[in-house]
C-alpha cells in the first residue's frame, strides 16, 4: 500500500451542504484547504427516500449565494437538491475527494495528522485546522429485538412501489414514518402504522403531512396502532406490546398469544417491516481526537462563537454540532451561520458579502 502526505491549512471533512458552503468561502478567500467525504457529495441526502421533499423552503437551504429554484415553486425534492449540490461543485470548481474515509484524527505540534483510506490506498493529511462537517445521521437506532435482521425488515425507506399489494408494517411516528405511511398507502400497500405514543407530535411531523395522515387514519386507509411497540419480528408477523403514556412497555404486555393470550400483546401480519425509529450520530472520530461529548444528545463540546471544540483547531459544523438529535433543533437552514463563525475564527475576517446564506437573520428558524 502507498501512503501520500498532503499539506494544507484547513481540512474539511464532509461534503454536505454546509461543508460545501464552507469550501466555497475558503476558496474565495484564498485559504489552502482540502475536502474529503466518505461517500459522494451530499451523501446523507442521497440516503433520503426517492422524491421526498425537504422540510425547509428552497431559499433556506440554498448555499454560497446561489439561488435554488424548483420547477413547481414547491419545496425541493431529494433529486433536485442533489442536482443543485452537483452544480455548486461545478460552478465553483471545487475539488472533493469522495469515497475517502477518515480513519483517524490525531493532534500534533503542527496541527492534525488525519489518516484516510480510499479503496486500498492510504493517505495522510497534515492540516493546521480540521472542520468536521459530518452530519448526524450515520446509523439507524436499532430496537435490539429478535428478528430485526430478517430479510424483509429494513431501517431505510427507498420508494413505495415495492410495497404495492403487500402488508406493510411501519414503526415510528415522526416525519419519516408518517411520510412513508402516506406514500405507501397511496401506492396501494396495506399499511399499518405502529407508534409508541398515543398521538403524533406536531413539532416532529411536517405541517403539510399531519392533516393527511390523520385523514387517512380516519378513513381506514392506514391502520393506526397507537401506544404500541414491536418486541419480536417473525417471518409472517410482528408482535407488538402495549406502551403507556411515556411510550414505555406496560409491564406484562410482552407475553404473546402463544403464552396465554395476554390481551396486552398484538400480532400484526406483515410481508415487509420498516423500522423508521430514527438515526444516531457516529462520534467515534471526535472521541478519538479528544472531543468531549456533552448533554443528552452526546454532542461535541464547542464554543458557539467560533464553533471550535474543546480541542484547539478542531471545529464542528452543521448538524454534527447537535449530536444525536431526538427532537431536531439543527437543520441545514440554521447551520449556515456556522460557516461565518468558522471562517472568522480561522482567517480573522468575515466571508465575502452574499456568499453565506443569511437565513438565520432573515427568517424565523426553523421553518415549522
Amino acid at each position: 500500500m502507498s501512503e501520500n502526505i498532503t499539506l494544507t491549512d484547513v481540512l474539511v471533512v464532509g461534503a454536505g451542504p454546509i461543508g460545501l458552503e464552507l469550501a466555497v468561502v475558503l476558496k474565495a478567500m484564498g485559504v489552502s484547504y482540502e475536502q474529503i467525504d466518505a461517500g459522494q457529495v451530499g451523501q446523507t441526502i442521497n440516503w433520503y427516500p426517492r422524491a421526498v421533499r425537504f422540510f425547509s423552503s428552497p431559499e433556506r437551504i440554498a448555499i454560497a449565494g446561489v439561488p435554488l429554484g424548483t420547477h413547481d415553486q414547491e419545496k425541493a425534492t431529494r433529486e433536485q437538491y442533489l442536482a443543485y449540490l452537483r452544480g455548486i461543485v461545478q460552478q465553483f470548481g471545487l475539488r472533493v475527494n469522495t469515497y475517502e474515509r477518515v480513519m483517524r484524527v490525531q493532534k500534533n505540534e503542527d496541527g492534525f495528522a488525519v489518516q484516510t483510506r480510499r479503496g486500498g490506498e492510504q493517505r495522510v493529511y497534515q492540516a493546521r485546522q480540521v472542520v468536521m462537517a459530518i452530519g448526524d445521521l450515520h446509523y439507524p437506532q436499532k430496537l435490539n429485538i429478535p428478528g430485526e435482521d430478517l430479510a424483509h425488515v429494513s431501517h431505510y425507506f427507498d420508494e413505495p412501489h415495492q410495497y404495492f399489494g403487500q402488508k406493510l408494517l411501519i414503526v415510528g411516528g415522526r416525519n419519516s414514518a408518517v411520510e412513508t405511511a402516506i406514500r405507501c398507502g397511496r401506492a396501494g400497500a396495506e399499511v399499518t402504522l405502529s407508534y409508541r405514543r398515543a398521538e403524533f407530535d406536531a413539532t416532529s411531523v411536517k405541517y403539510w403531512l399531519l392533516p393527511e395522515i390523520l385523514a387517512l387514519i380516519k378513513s381506514g386507509q392506514v391502520a393506526y396502532l397507537p401506544n404500541t411497540t414491536p418486541t419480536r419480528v417473525c417471518e409472517t408477523h410482528v408482535r407488538l406490546a402495549r406502551t403507556g403514556a411515556e411510550g414505555l412497555i406496560v409491564p406484562g404486555s410482552r407475553a404473546g398469544r402463544e403464552s396465554g393470550g395476554n390481551p396486552g400483546a398484538i400480532d400484526v401480519a406483515a410481508d415487509f417491516v420498516l423500522l423508521l425509529t430514527g438515526y444516531r450520530m457516529d462520534t467515534s472520530l471526535l472521541e478519538e481526537a479528544g472531543v468531549e461529548l456533552v448533554g443528552e444528545n452526546r454532542g461535541p463540546k464547542y464554543d458557539p462563537e467560533t464553533m471550535m471544540t474543546n480541542v484547539p483547531g478542531l471545529f464542528i459544523a452543521g448538524t454534527a454540532a447537535a449530536g444525536t438529535q431526538k427532537y431536531f433543533r439543527l437543520f441545514i437552514e440554521n447551520c449556515h451561520q456556522h460557516v461565518t463563525r468558522i471562517v472568522k475564527a480561522i482567517t480573522g475576517d468575515d466571508p465575502p458579502s452574499g456568499m453565506v446564506n443569511d437565513a438565520a437573520k432573515t427568517f424565523d428558524l426553523p421553518e415549522s
